[in-house]
């Protein structure tokens, strides 16, 4: 009845059958917490991809945009007392692009999502350094600053943004979510103080080029994304689990099939 209501429609066979499916998977395990993720083989590339990406959240550089807001609009002619309002529209922007990408989500898949928008930021994190260089010489530079501020953010919104979050309950079962989500949310904080007391220093030992470090992030991630990150649209969690466990146990049969960890064990390859 729950189902019912919160999907909006009575047909959730599919879905009870997938949850069933999961329930049986883990049948007899308890909760794990963090360390034992760590420690799990069978879940390594599940654990790396959620440190990446998350990690990957914070030293995007996306909150250091809010840095240089205020001093890019000031520059761009927009009146003191109206910055303040400007400042709120880029966060009410990236608002906006996270609703925007939890509603197309199911629609594009995750991966493009993910891989279109760091691509675009550290694109744009180029072309912004490439502004804030000239800012004095050439007067509608600024105005191409404020430019990639918006564009950066939106970026942000409509990839990382929207799903990051979501991953966690896609790739890991229903005994490691919690202590998943733990480790996510300790490097969000962990990541943003380091940001936070890091990116002064950054601006001033690399002045206009201060986006070097966060280039370098998006690239690095997006790189992963491409290369290491399988898509989940659309897939259920034992065939999202059948893809990383080949990852995990890169060891084949004579057949070409793979075997687990415990078949590893009691077979001779």
């Amino acid at each position: 009845a729950a189902l019912q209501k919160l999907r909006g429609t009575s047909d959730l066979s599919a879905e009870l059958e997938e949850m069933l499916a999961e329930q049986a998977a883990v049948k007899g395990q308890r909760a794990k917490n963090p360390w034992e993720l760590f420690q799990n083989r069978a879940l390594r590339w599940q654990l790396v991809s959620i440190v990446v990406l998350s990690s990957a959240m914070q030293l995007c550089g996306n909150d250091s945009m809010y840095f240089y807001a205020a001093y890019v609009f000031q520059e761009a002619g927009i009146p003191q007392d109206k910055i303040p309002y400007v400042v709120i529209g880029t966060g009410s922007c990236e608002l906006i692009t996270s609703v925007t990408c939890n509603m197309i989500i199911d629609y594009a898949g995750r991966r493009p999502l993910l891989l279109g928008g760091y691509i675009f930021m550290a694109g744009w994190a180029i072309v912004f350094m490439v502004a804030l260089s000239q800012q004095t010489q050439i007067s509608w530079m600024p105005y191409l600053s404020m430019a990639c501020i918006f564009a950066y953010i939106l970026s942000f919104g409509i990839g990382p943004a929207g799903v990051t979050g979501v991953l966690p309950t896609e790739v890991f079962d229903q005994m490691s979510r919690p202590a998943a989500y733990m480790i996510c949310g300790s490097l969000l904080w962990f990541n943003l103080f380091l940001v936070g007391t890091a990116f002064p220093f950054i601006v001033k030992s690399l002045a206009h080029f201060c986006y070097i470090p966060f280039l370098v992030v998006c690239v690095c991630t997006a790189l992963y994304v491409w290369f290491f990150l399988p898509e989940t649209k659309g897939k259920s969690f034992l065939e999202i689990s059948e893809e990383f466990r080949k990852r995990n146990f890169k060891t084949k049969t004579r057949t070409g099939f793979y075997k687990g960890p415990e078949e590893i064990k009691t077979t001779t390859l």
